[in-house]
């Protein structure tokens, strides 16, 4: 028989373990993935972008070594 104080630890071990699970089942049976990549897309994009801005000579030599590589 389980104890109440072994389940208190075993959700106190595990508790973000399980929210996780089911923040998961969540996402997957409401096909929230679908916007969520999206949005990591466009962040990923703008993060890139902004790189680029900030640092154009640097990108502009790293990626012409690149293509002399080629």
């Amino acid at each position: 028989m389980i104890k109440m104080e072994d389940l208190k630890k075993f959700l106190g071990k595990y508790c973000g373990a399980i929210v996780g699970i089911i923040v998961a089942i969540v996402i997957l049976a409401t096909r929230l993935y679908d916007l969520i990549i999206g949005i990591l897309v466009i962040l990923a994009g703008a993060f890139i972008g902004n790189y680029v801005q900030q640092n154009k000579d640097d990108v502009k030599t790293k990626l012409k070594n690149w293509i002399d590589k080629m």
